[in-house]
C-alpha cells in the first residue's frame, strides 16, 4: 500500500536490522525529499536494541552536480544564438531564484513556472509570466509556444499537452531519469539547477533585443487585469466569488504564512491568487492528487512550525472526508485557520465530467453546518454567506489566538480554467444538453445554460 507514495518502504524483523534500516529510512527521506515508511512489529519494540539510535544516523549531504564542460558550452551556444528563449521552472529551481532571474535578465527571457515552483520563483521576479498547465494562465503557455528555445529547469511538469512540440527544448534536472519524460527534448542534462546556472551564466552574452520579452510581459499584464475583474466582483448572497475570497486571504495573511490547499478547485484559486513573498510556503498533494489533504497537512505544518501562521484552504468535499482531524486540532490547540470554500459540490469532479460530455451525477453535496460543527468540536466556527462580511471574518479569524474554521458559501458555478479546457467543457456541455433534450429534460437544459452563463461568456 505504501510503495506508490514512499521512497523507502521496509519492515524490520530483528533487533539487528532496526538501526540500520532506520538510518536507511532517514537517508532516503532526506536525499530523495520523500516519505520513508519503516514497519516495526509490536513484539520487536520489546527486544533489546543492539545499537543506540541517535541523530548521528542522519547525514545531510549537498553534492555539487553540474553538466560537463562540453554540455555547458553547448547550452550556452544555443542560448546565445539570438533566438527567442523562454524559461520554465519547477520546484527543483526554487533554490536558484537569484541565478534564474540573472539568466532571464541576460537573455531577455520570460519565466514561467509550475504550481510547485511558484513560491520559489514568482517573488521579486520582473520576468515572470505566471504558471501554465491545467491550473495555469494563458500568458506562460503563450510565451513557451512563441519562443524558439524553451529551457526547462528542475521541473517534472505533468501536463504534456501544454508543452510545445516544435521548439528546441533543453532540460536540466538533478534526476536524469526524468529527462525527456514530459517533452520531446533536443538535449537533456543532469545537474542541480543552482550549480549548473552558476557555471552557465559565465558563458551567456547579454541580449540587447527585448521585444519578445516586452510582448510577453504586456500580455501577462492583461491576464492579471482579467484576474482582478473576478476579485472586484465579490458575488452575492450564498454565491461569494472564490477568487475574491482567495485574494482577501492573500492580502490578510502574513508574509511567511504556510498555506495548504485541498486537491480540486482550492488548488485553482490558490494557484491564481496566493502570491509568493520568498518566505511563504504552499503545500498540496501535487504528485498524487489526494483529496482531503489540506487539513492534515496543516496539522503537520503547524506542529513543525509552531510560530508560523498556517492557513488551510479546504473544499467542503475534502473537509467532510476527514472531519475527525478537527478533534486533533482541538486536542493540541493548534492555531490553524481553516477556510472552507463551500461550493456545495465536488467542483473539480463535476468539471471533469462536463469536459468529457457526461452529465454531472452525484457531485452535489448535502453539507452540515460546518461553523456549528466546529463549535461542537470546541473551536471557533464562523459561517459567511454575505460577500461584504468576508474581509472582516477572515481578519477576525486570523487575529484569534487559536484554531478557527471559517465556512464561506462560494459560487458553485465559478469555473476558472485555461481557454482550451474551457472550449472542451463547452463541447462537453453541448453533448450533455443534447442528451437531456433527447430525453425530454428541457428544464435541465435551461438550468445548465443559466448556471454556466458566466463561464460561457468568459470563454466566448
Amino acid at each position: 500500500m505504501f510503495d506508490d507514495c514512499s521512497v523507502y518502504n521496509q519492515v524490520a524483523n530483528t533487533p539487528e536490522q532496526a538501526p540500520r534500516m532506520l538510518q536507511a529510512a532517514f537517508q532516503h527521506a532526506i536525499s530523495q525529499k520523500g516519505i520513508s515508511v519503516l514497519g516495526v512489529p509490536g513484539d520487536l519494540f520489546e527486544a533489546k536494541c543492539e545499537k543506540n539510535i541517535s541523530s548521528d544516523l542522519v547525514f545531510k549531504t549537498n553534492p555539487r552536480i553540474i553538466p560537463s564542460e562540453e554540455e555547458i558550452n553547448w547550452i550556452a551556444n544555443q542560448l546565445n544564438s539570438g533566438k527567442k528563449v523562454a524559461i520554465y521552472c519547477g520546484i527543483g529551481a526554487s533554490e536558484a531564484h537569484t541565478e534564474v532571474v540573472a539568466l532571464a535578465e541576460k537573455l531577455k527571457a520570460p519565466i514561467g513556472y509550475s504550481f510547485r515552483g511558484k513560491m520559489g520563483i514568482q517573488y521579486n521576479n520582473p520576468y515572470e509570466v505566471g504558471m501554465t498547465g491545467l491550473l495555469g494562465l494563458p500568458s506562460a503557455f503563450k510565451a513557451m509556444h512563441e519562443a524558439d528555445i524553451v529551457l526547462l529547469l528542475g521541473t517534472d511538469f505533468p501536463y504534456v499537452k501544454f508543452m510545445p512540440t516544435d521548439k528546441v527544448i533543453i532540460q536540466i534536472d538533478d534526476k536524469p531519469e526524468r529527462l525527456g519524460r514530459r517533452a520531446q527534448l533536443t538535449r537533456g542534462f543532469a545537474g542541480k539547477i543552482k550549480d549548473s546556472l552558476i557555471n552557465l551564466l559565465l558563458l551567456i552574452k547579454i541580449n540587447d533585443n527585448q521585444d519578445f520579452l516586452d510582448k510577453q510581459l504586456e500580455f501577462y499584464q492583461k491576464v492579471k487585469n482579467n484576474l482582478r475583474s473576478y476579485v472586484e466582483d465579490k458575488g452575492k448572497e450564498n454565491h461569494i466569488s472564490p477568487e475574491f475570497v482567495a485574494e482577501t486571504i492573500n492580502q490578510k495573511a502574513n508574509k511567511d504564512t504556510i498555506f495548504t490547499v485541498d486537491t480540486g478547485m482550492c488548488c485553482v484559486w490558490g494557484a491564481r491568487y496566493l502570491e509568493a513573498t520568498r518566505e511563504r510556503k504552499l503545500l498540496g498533494s501535487f504528485n498524487h492528487g489526494t483529496m482531503a489533504n489540506a487539513m492534515p497537512m496543516a496539522i503537520g505544518a503547524q506542529l513543525s512550525h509552531p510560530d508560523k501562521q498556517v492557513i488551510a484552504l479546504c473544499g467542503d468535499g475534502g473537509l467532510s472526508m476527514l472531519l475527525g482531524d478537527i478533534a486533533t486540532i482541538k486536542q493540541y490547540n493548534l492555531p490553524i485557520k481553516i477556510i472552507v470554500l463551500n461550493n456545495r459540490s465536488l467542483g473539480m469532479v463535476k468539471l471533469e465530467m462536463e469536459v468529457n460530455g457526461i452529465p454531472d451525477n452525484e457531485t452535489d453535496m448535502v453539507n452540515p453546518d460546518f461553523g456549528l460543527l466546529a463549535q461542537a468540536f470546541g473551536i471557533n466556527g464562523i459561517n459567511v454567506t454575505d460577500p461584504e462580511k468576508v474581509e472582516t471574518s477572515i481578519q477576525d479569524a486570523l487575529a484569534i489566538d487559536g484554531p478557527v474554521l471559517v465556512n464561506i458559501f462560494t459560487d458553485p458555478n465559478a469555473l476558472a480554467m485555461p481557454p482550451k479546457v474551457g472550449w472542451e467543457q463547452m463541447k462537453g456541455m453541448g453533448v450533455a444538453m443534447t442528451k437531456m433534450m433527447l430525453d425530454g429534460n428541457f428544464k435541465e437544459v435551461a438550468d445548465t445554460i443559466t448556471s454556466n452563463y458566466k463561464h460561457i461568456k468568459e470563454v466566448l
